[in-house]
């Protein structure tokens, strides 16, 4: 049986590493730091190191409906949708992950754009 992107890279202790380096690119953006202003950043860094392991096919999941609530007020734009993506890329190739498993996490977070991005934005 061939492991998971998340078991080939460390599991939650590494992600964890992965999702904070990813968070200080975020707040250092013009172009998506705005979303974080009042934001309880460690709570958030624990959510996301879930969301992020889910994406790398780890054991925590999220349902697309849940993903629409949490960000629905947030009025997410395409272009901080997409930075963010680029930004999470970049996070990856700095820990050297393989350019396959990034297209893989990749893949997997666009399939979810719809749910994050307000519509019309």
């Amino acid at each position: 049986m061939s492991q998971t992107i998340f078991e080939r890279y460390g599991g939650f202790a590494n992600v964890s590493r992965i999702v904070t380096s990813f968070y200080e690119k975020i707040i250092d953006s013009p172009v998506t730091n705005p979303y974080f202003h009042d934001i309880d950043m460690k709570r958030l860094i624990d959510h996301q190191t879930k969301f992020i392991a889910s994406m790398m096919g780890g054991p925590a999941s999220y349902t697309n409906d849940h993903l629409e609530r949490v960000h629905a007020h947030l009025a997410i734009t395409e272009s901080a949708f997409m930075e963010a993506v680029d930004m999470l890329k970049e996070t990856l190739e700095d820990f050297n992950f393989s350019d396959e498993d990034i297209e893989q996490v990749e893949m997997e977070v666009m399939s979810r754009k719809n749910f994050v991005v307000t519509r019309g934005s």
